[in-house]
């Protein structure tokens, strides 16, 4: 696939070797020589679009002054037939490259010719990845913090898709454990308080306090009346949990396919107790030597498992003795396995039974601490979980309207919810804020800007761009003009700032693809569609179109569909619409 910022780097130093090599057999320059020149984008468009460092790098080997290297480069390059049309030397010697036509007109054909493949690539080899996100506990509803999880994983895995890899979306139900017996106890207060009256039957303080309990507690009754009071409390408590999930985990589904997830997968911790593989991860750690009993329970011995990891990291082992390492349990005396014991044996299923050669998860921050020690016992299995697992950590969501953070949800009077939010904003305009920052920062959602229409809310700054070019494109065609094919289009007719710039920017387009995937950084994408946006917008602002000479229209309507065809690429990675009209 295409990517024309690295084929033109690469070109720059194909252009320079050959150069140095002419003048090796010109006797202008000393032969033998390997010279490691960087090769940059310079930020001022007047220093020339790429700039090779060439001349300084080489100045020892070839032992001359860094500008008269760079002359003599300059007198035995030959750019016939090349992406450049002229080369200048400046400061200390940089060789400053100047695109020519033939770059910008095959910049064109590669957006035309891959369509909405467009900035894909061959850099994830392959690599079988699993994207795990959400994975919210099914006890309630999902909330802000799941919002954010929800579109940053599944915008990731369509980026890592876009980037070579064969990805894979899961959703990991916490369908066992400790918070669903608190989920079940719960539900099963709330029936009784019905029964018997709440003043007969007190709630339990760990408890689930939201309403959706108590509305779960109504529904049981109603479908099933006082018949399950007489129950044993296992009986009825197990039959209070599996109601509420059959309710909790359709709406779950229900709710991430109105944001726009689908998963390839949604994955029941409760098959991994009820198949025996926990207890068998567990066994497994313990025949490795990683595990030790006392106090009844059974314990992991995450302390060496962790000094091992950072010793091969690179830390030393003054650096390791200073750290607050302790140890896991993974089985409690009551012969309960721990969710860090789960978690283990899932990860495992991900990478030895499923063979996947990574595993991303996305969690909030708030996890940081349980990163190194899963990792660790990944090693200690010999997974390598320290490489192979990926954890992107997630920083926290503050709601925003009038000004003032928005805490309170008005049906639940806890943390607004997942659905509550879709009922007040577009999809479109959740999916792209959720997404528009870093995962590493902290996230202020504005629900005022969310829902405006202008430039100043990016999402409709972006779509307003596709929509106007729609528009234009509608309007000319009715005239007869037609978009032509990128081969009968004279770039060279494109020669203001703003036709450049846009042309450089649509090239850009594989690069960011790749860098997001790279940095597990989807935001990447939302920024350059607003700069893409921006580009276009100052070119149609200065550019005329209609009313030009022939070619010149052409060009110009070529390049701004080009632009439209990149602006719904992108906005399809991020599961955006790209309306036609607004």
């Amino acid at each position: 696939m295409a990517n024309k910022i690295q084929e033109a780097r690469a070109q720059v130093a194909q252009l320079t070797q050959a150069a140095y090599e002419k003048a090796v057999e010109a006797g202008k320059l000393p032969a033998g020589a390997e010279v490691k020149a960087t090769i940059e984008i310079p930020k001022d468009a007047a220093h020339g679009d790429y700039a090779s460092s060439y001349a300084m790098a080489g100045a020892k080997a070839l032992r001359m002054a860094p500008r008269a290297i760079a002359q003599t480069i300059v007198d035995h390059l030959d750019l016939e037939g090349s992406y450049f049309q002229k080369v200048e030397i400046a400061g200390p010697g940089f060789l400053n490259f100047t695109l020519g036509p033939k770059w910008y007109k095959e910049v064109l054909a590669d957006v035309e010719r891959e369509g909405a493949q467009y900035g894909a690539n061959t850099e994830g080899h392959g690599e079988k990845v699993m994207v795990e996100f959400v994975s919210a506990n099914p006890t309630g509803p999902m909330h802000m913090g799941n919002a954010r999880g929800g579109v940053l994983g599944d915008t990731l895995a369509n980026v890592l898709k876009r980037d070579g890899c064969d990805t894979w979306k899961e959703f990991y139900v916490n369908d066992a454990g400790n918070q669903i017996h608190k989920f079940a106890v719960s539900i099963d207060a709330r029936y009784r308080q019905i029964l018997f009256g709440e003043e007969n039957v007190p709630f339990p303080e760990e408890g689930y306090h939201g309403d959706d309990i108590k509305e779960l507690a109504q529904a049981i009754y109603k479908e099933h009346g006082d018949s399950w009071k007489d129950l044993s409390e296992e009986e009825r408590l197990d039959k209070m949990a599996q109601y509420g999930l059959s309710i909790n985990i359709p709406k779950m589904k229900e709710d991430l396919l109105k944001y726009g997830i689908v998963y390839d997968q949604w994955f029941f911790e409760s098959s991994l107790h009820e198949s025996g593989y926990v207890a068998e991860t567990v066994e497994l750690l313990g025949q490795k030597g990683w595990t030790y009993e006392k106090d009844g329970a059974l314990w992991l011995n995450t302390t060496q498992l962790l000094k091992e990891k950072y010793m091969r990291e690179g830390k030393t082992q003054e650096q390791v003795d200073k750290l607050d390492l302790k140890d896991d349990v993974l089985r409690r005396a009551n012969g309960f396995y721990t969710y860090f014991a789960a978690d283990i044996a899932y990860h495992r299923n991900k990478l030895e039974v499923r063979k996947f050669d990574k595993a991303v998860d996305v969690w909030g921050a708030d996890h940081h601490g349980h990163v190194a020690r899963l990792q660790a016992a990944l090693d200690g299995l010999g997974l390598d979980g320290s490489n192979r697992l990926v954890v992107v950590l997630m920083q926290l969501v503050n709601l925003m309207q009038d000004g003032k953070p928005v805490r309170m949800s008005k049906r639940s009077g806890k943390a607004i919810a997942l659905h509550d939010l879709l009922d007040e904003i577009s999809v479109d305009a959740a999916r792209y804020f959720f997404n528009s920052r870093a995962s590493t920062s902290p996230l202020d959602f504005d629900l005022d800007l969310a829902v405006r229409e202008d430039s100043e809310n990016p999402v409709y700054y972006v779509q307003y761009a596709h929509a106007r070019i729609c528009s234009l494109l509608s309007r000319l065609g009715e005239e007869g003009e037609k978009v032509p094919a990128a081969q009968d289009v004279d770039a060279s007719l494109m020669t203001t700032p703003e036709e450049l710039a846009l042309m450089k920017a649509l090239a850009q387009f594989p690069e960011e693809i790749h860098l997001a995937a790279r940095d597990y950084d989807p935001s990447r994408i939302n920024r350059y569609l607003v700069s893409l946006a921006g580009d276009f917008h100052r070119f149609y602002n200065s550019c005329r179109i209609k009313g030009e000479e022939p070619a010149v229209l052409s060009a110009r309507l070529k390049l701004a569909d080009t632009v439209r065809a990149v602006l719904s690429n992108g906005m399809g990675l991020l599961g955006v619409s790209a309306p036609e009209k607004m």
